[in-house]
């Protein structure tokens, strides 16, 4: 198995706590259920934060930015039932990561932490072996 990406990003939540009282902002970056995941939770600032940290790490590890069609609501970052958070993505992003890695069958991997005053996210894309 080969890497073919990591991403790394680190956002400071209190930066976040700004943008998020915007509601043309969070619904700009994040997709329905993320914004629905969020109403559980206590510190949004946090919460954003760290998922906004995940989607830019993941853009890193691509290696395109936002950019060439990718959009922040194209990588949706969710958690299993034990909190580890996973990316799940939409056939376009799929598509994107195909053609910019020349891979057919990949992992990713996924590490979000944070720390009072920052969140930080870290992404490994692998080619898998088939």
């Amino acid at each position: 198995m080969k890497i073919l990406g990591i991403g790394v990003d680190i956002v400071e939540n209190k930066r976040l706590k700004k943008s998020i009282k915007n509601k043309s902002f969070i619904s700009r970056l994040f997709t329905l259920l993320e914004i629905k995941n969020s109403k559980s939770v206590k510190d949004k600032s946090i919460y954003f934060s760290k998922k906004f940290a995940a989607k830019e790490s993941f853009s890193k590890a691509l290696g395109t930015g936002f950019r060439k069609g990718l959009n922040f609501k194209d990588v949706e970052i969710l958690n299993d039932n034990l909190g580890k958070p996973y990316f799940r993505l939409n056939n376009k992003t799929k598509k994107i990561i195909v053609k910019t890695l020349k891979v057919k069958n990949f992992d990713i991997f996924l590490s979000i932490s944070d720390e009072k005053e920052y969140s930080i996210a870290f992404t490994i894309i692998q080619a898998k072996n088939v």
